[in-house]
């Protein structure tokens, strides 16, 4: 407080309350103070208070140098005396002597006063600091950078702001607690030399005797306080002269001194990103946490899912002059949460980290920023905004992008999804097929004038003369064997316990944020990897998974690219290539010129031009501008030198084969069963257009996928496979989803089972079993609303899927 502040909370005491201004001099010290009469004498003061009592300064004061001491310097003595001057107030007098008194005591106390009432009353103390008397703690003025994790002012200063640092966890040195040390539960202590192996095993025995642990007793069974000793050691129990160390001791202390770079990657991969001992994962300083709005800091605001954080700012509890000063702020930010809750996003909590966002949340938010930010004249191009987003929600997705639209702005946006296209002012279609079959544009104009073009695929679909047929039957899934997920608890899931049927075509629905993703990907398909693969990510929480034993093989098949450098492209990918090169090696002229298969590899040296080490195209560094990539000058593109370019088959050199489509692959090699089976199951996904050595990186999402996808068809199967996938159908045409639903069902025909997570309700229909999460996003969401076949599911009244489900399966 002010000087000024400290004299008006002064004078609102009760009349004639007499007071005593005193400054601090020493407070909380020990010693003697001989001569502290004197210093204060000689300061111009003829009182003092020393532990409470008053003293002259000519009176002789003895204080033990061994206790603590409270010495404060008396600047005045007077008596609030509120009866009104002639103008009504203070009268003037007792105000200015006040004043004048209170900037004495704070200059002597250095921002400190103490204010002692009469009648007994506890003193009242008044800084002009950001500072505890009582407790030492000081602060800085509060400020908006001391308030973010990034800047040094604001980040806790023992993680830097991450909220997380690397150590041991406990989960990875233990990976299945179904295992007794016996059987190998120690993880870290299974790898290493023989020597190493037999001594750690050995150390164990005896602790174990010594402590009376059962070591062939699954490692879960044992007591909290029996793990808590093996993981982190007992001081108490000595082994061969020294206290027995803890398994997570040891790797520390393995990990800071060992000088091999391979020996701490090998441990590094029993350590996770845990919470911060310092902040507990909240990423700021203490003084920061310190700040609280309505009984809550700023990182339990920004932990607030953005429906309930409207609700926290639109309900702040201020006084008139809080509101002044928070008027402008809260409208921004409410307005600003407004925009996300209206494109889908209210599930979201504002900390949710970047890295954990879809395609389609990430661009979304971005949507959102531009809403807000109210430009008009603007071209905005969106790739799929629907991505990720609930039929329940997509209203409200297209009603934002109408109201940018309404402000006087144009939208281009590519997409798939039906209700996007009905409410689009033109429609551009392109086709009529897709890559060299394509490229053409097939109809310009509005909805209804498109619905009567008798040449557009779209149109078909739309006027429903073609449409996805679900299956006459859905596949029994009562009394099959299952894989059940038993107290699913991570992020928003409410301790549930789930049930995938094998050997079924499953799909897993819910409204966007309901805990999908989580369960799937984050729980079910990490424990799996790590039970059959011996994978040190970690699961998300839950208690177990049942029924691990019908399964041999996990896999997921996403998105992401086959390749991220122009190397990688589908020949490689799939391995057709490999048996391309063996046929080009067994030709007449490659074994008159001692030809081997790695000769028609662009990845090693012998056939390849050597100019462009096999890219077939260079890059030219550009200083502030994108790098360039032009065509070789040397290999003209093809990638191989002239020696390996004159071996043909039927024609056709191995460059040629490479820039040939699927389609024409498939008439080349026609009478290879190898290479045509491999390149028949590209061309059943709907990928006959793309080139065998198309770069990777000019691949979409959805091409990367369905390449994976053949390339498990092509494989003999166990029939005991399960392949999880997230949002297949991401930029798939109603036609190519056709086609992916077909290859779906025919792993489901082999005895496989498919997990798929999706929001497209012509692959939901075809499912035979799907599991319903909901009923909301984030908080309100994690639970189970419904599973069954669709037939079943569509009498769930209180299931979002179902309401749009019933419709689908009905036109």
């Amino acid at each position: 407080q002010t000087s000024q502040e400290i004299v008006q909370g002064l004078l609102r005491l009760p009349q004639n309350t007499a007071i005593m201004i005193l400054a601090p001099i020493i407070r909380g010290k020990k010693g003697q103070y001989r001569d502290i009469a004197k210093q204060i004498q000689k300061a111009g003061f003829v009182r003092f208070r020393a532990d409470g009592k008053i003293y002259e300064v000519r009176e002789e004061v003895k204080l033990d140098r061994y206790k603590v001491h409270h010495i404060e310097v008396v600047v005045d003595r007077l008596v609030i005396n509120p009866a009104p001057a002639r103008r009504g107030g203070i009268k003037p007098e007792i105000k200015n002597r006040l004043a004048d008194s209170v900037e004495t005591a704070l200059k002597v106390g250095k921002g400190i006063v103490i204010v002692s009432q009469s009648g007994g009353k506890s003193d009242l103390i008044f800084s002009e600091q950001y500072a505890c008397v009582e407790c030492g703690i000081s602060y800085s003025e509060v400020e908006p950078r001391i308030f973010s994790f990034n800047s040094p002012y604001g980040a806790c200063p023992t993680c830097n702001g991450l909220g997380t640092r690397l150590e041991f966890d406990p989960d990875l040195v233990i990976p299945d607690k179904d295992k007794s040390i016996n059987q190998g539960a120690i993880e870290p202590w299974r790898r290493g030399g023989r020597g190493y192996i037999l001594y750690y095993r050995s150390l164990i025995r005896e602790f174990a005797e010594q402590v009376g642990i059962d070591l062939d007793i699954a490692f879960g069974k044992l007591k909290s306080s029996q793990q808590k000793s093996i993981l982190f050691g007992a001081s108490d129990i000595y082994i061969w002269g020294k206290p027995f160390e803890g398994i997570i001791p040891h790797l520390e202390r393995l990990f800071h001194q060992t000088d091999s770079d391979y020996l701490k990657e090998e441990i590094s991969r029993f350590m996770s990103a845990l919470p911060c001992s310092d902040c507990a994962g909240m990423r700021l300083r203490k003084e920061a946490r310190a700040v609280v709005l309505n009984n809550k800091n700023i990182y339990q605001i920004t932990q607030l899912a953005i429906k309930e954080a409207k609700s926290f700012f639109e309900n702040l509890t201020l006084t008139a002059q809080q509101r002044l000063i928070a008027a402008q702020i809260l409208k921004e930010i409410i307005n600003r949460l407004n925009f996300c809750i209206n494109v889908g996003l209210d599930y979201l909590t504002l900390d949710r980290r970047s890295s954990t966002l879809s395609g389609g949340e990430a661009q979304r938010i971005r949507l959102a920023t531009q809403v807000g930010s109210g430009l008009v004249g603007v071209l905005y191009a969106l790739d799929e905004p629907s991505i990720g987003l609930h039929q329940r929600d997509n209203r409200r997705l297209l009603d934002t992008l109408k109201a940018l639209r309404d402000l006087g702005n144009t939208l281009i946006i590519v997409e798939h999804d039906e209700s996007t296209i009905r409410t689009a002012d033109f429609i551009v279609d392109l086709g009529p097929g897709a890559g060299r079959h394509g490229g053409e544009v097939v109809f310009s104009g509005p909805l209804d004038d498109l619905l009567k073009a008798p040449e557009s695929l779209t149109a078909k679909y739309l006027r429903r003369e073609l449409k996805i047929k679900p299956p006459p039957e859905s596949r029994p899934w009562r009394g099959v064997n299952c894989l059940e997920v038993k107290g699913a608890k991570e992020h928003n899931l409410k301790e549930i316990d789930v049930c995938f049927p094998l050997g079924l075509f499953v799909c897993v629905t819910g409204v966007s944020g309901s805990g999908k993703s989580t369960l799937v990907d984050e729980i079910l398909y990490q424990r799996l990897a790590q039970k059959l693969y011996k994978s040190h990510a970690k699961p998300g929480a839950h208690k177990r998974i049942l029924g691990i034993e019908f399964i041999d093989k996990v896999i997921v098949v996403n998105q992401s690219p086959i390749g991220r450098t122009p190397r990688s492209n589908p020949a490689t990918y799939t391995g057709v290539f490999t048996h391309i090169r063996e046929i080009f090696s067994q030709i007449p002229q490659s074994r008159m010129r001692g030809f081997k298969p790695g000769r028609f590899s662009f990845n090693v040296k012998g056939g390849r031009c050597e100019a462009c080490q096999g890219e077939g195209i260079k890059k030219i560094e550009m200083h502030f501008l994108p790098d360039v990539y032009v065509p070789c000058d040397v290999c003209k593109g093809h990638r191989f030198n002239e020696q390996t370019l004159e071996v043909k088959y039927k024609g056709k050199s191995i460059a040629d084969v490479l820039e040939m489509t699927v389609e024409e692959a498939i008439s080349l090699f026609y009478d290879i069963p190898k290479i045509k089976n491999i390149l028949n199951c590209l061309f059943e996904v709907g990928l006959g257009y793309i080139q065998l050595g198309q770069s990777a990186t000019t691949l979409s999402g959805g091409e990367a996928q369905r390449i994976k996808l053949s390339s498990e068809l092509s494989r003999r199967s166990t029939g005991r496979t399960v392949y999880i996938l997230d949002e297949p159908t991401t930029g798939l045409h109603f036609a190519d989803t056709e086609k992916l639903l077909s290859v779906l069902q025919r792993l489901v025909d082999k005895g496989n089972t498919v997990i798929v997570i999706e929001h497209n309700l012509e692959v939901i229909k075809c499912a035979d079993y799907i599991i319903d999460l909901g009923p909301e996003g984030g908080n309100a969401g994690g639970r189970v609303v419904a599973c069954g076949s669709p037939k079943e599911i569509i009498k769930v009244k209180n299931s979002y899927t179902a309401q749009f489900l019933k419709r689908v399966l009905k036109s």
